[in-house]
């Protein structure tokens, strides 16, 4: 055991053997935001082996009240998110391996990113990837920790495909748009997603350590304004046997059958645009044709382009993608998209 984690492996409940096997660990963390960053840093810092970390975006000055592992320079660089967070990382812990990947998270790569992993971490702000998540580790056999938080409060449910209750079980359909809080109509505090986080990583190393016993199935909610704690012990049998997903195996999101190609970004004024196919135009070839109606600037992992008379801007990656600012309107967006790159 490396000398860093002494202080760690001092606390009896893990010791040296279980800090062995967090060396050996490796983890997902889907999303490298609010709940992502904590995740990622406390999970590094902690001395997990392989931690692969998976985000769309890029750092906004908007992200820094809350997203721990950026700063002005990030943002100044336009840098995607995983990028940033490597870097700070490997600064962190050299012993770790840390794989980012600049991707959105969807039914055609969720089996890859996840596959050789012992554990996925959700720290994504949205439930169209929730369900998608929930999907693929009913599919794999790979345990999962949902989180997820807003305003001053937020919930963590870790869930053990086939014995303890999924997030449908919960949840059998997605919540109507509106009807939830979100970040763009509550806010969050940073505090809040700190204990969240926090409170997952528990958990999580729970489970990497080789004591998923410890890991009681229930639903942990707290508001850290008000200092409220609930928690609520879920029986896995009498919600699983009503469950569409785990007693009907049902998998709509993992099959492409339930997602959109839009998705509005929280508290950014955004909206990502995803192509049924991946674009054959490379950013060289789309900053030639670009530069000619409109601003353009190009780093090595994304062109930003601003149209002649407007007041929109496009971020456009490698695999087609686009982050459409200015507008939350998904149709608005698509028609800008349409407009300048094409669908």
């Amino acid at each position: 055991m490396h000398p860093r984690y002494r202080k760690q492996a001092l606390f009896a409940p893990l010791g040296e053997r279980g800090q062995d096997r967090l060396s050996a660990a490796k983890v997902v963390v889907v999303g490298c935001g609010a709940l992502g960053t904590v995740l990622a840093q406390t999970l590094v810092r902690a001395g997990v082996g392989f931690v692969r970390i998976v985000d769309r975006d890029f750092v906004d000055l908007s992200n820094l009240q809350r997203q721990v592992l950026f700063d002005e320079l990030d943002v100044a660089e336009r840098l995607p998110k995983v990028i940033a967070a490597e870097k700070k990382l490997k600064a962190i812990n050299s012993l770790v391996t840390v794989e980012p990947h600049v991707a959105d998270v969807t039914f055609q790569n969720v089996r890859q990113l996840v596959a050789d992993c012992d554990l996925i971490l959700d720290g994504t702000d949205n439930f169209e990837i929730r369900y998608l998540l929930n999907d693929v580790s009913l599919e794999t056999g790979i345990p999962w920790i949902n989180g997820g938080c807003v305003g001053a409060h937020g919930q963590v449910m870790p869930i053990f495909p086939g014995k303890s209750p999924c997030l449908r079980c919960l949840m059998p359909e997605m919540p109507e748009p509106g009807s939830t809080e979100t970040c763009d109509t509550a806010g969050v505090l940073g505090a809040a997603v700190q204990v969240i986080a926090s409170l997952q990583t528990v958990e999580a190393i729970k489970i990497l350590s080789g004591q998923p016993d410890l890991v009681e199935p229930a639903l942990t909610i707290v508001d850290v304004w008000d200092g409220t704690w609930r928690r609520m012990k879920l029986n896995g049998d009498d919600l699983r046997q009503h469950c569409p997903a785990c007693t009907g195996g049902e998998r709509l999101w993992l099959q492409g059958r339930r997602g959109a190609q839009s998705v509005i970004l929280c508290g950014r004024n955004s909206v990502q645009i995803s192509p049924d196919t991946p674009t054959r135009q490379t950013l060289d070839e789309l900053e030639a044709r670009l530069s000619q109606t409109g601003h353009v600037r190009k780093t090595p992992f994304l062109l930003i382009y601003r149209p002649e008379g407007t007041e929109s801007e496009l971020t456009l990656f490698s695999d087609g993608r686009a982050i459409v600012t200015g507008t939350s309107d998904p149709a608005q967006a698509r028609t800008l998209y349409a407009q300048y790159v094409g669908l």
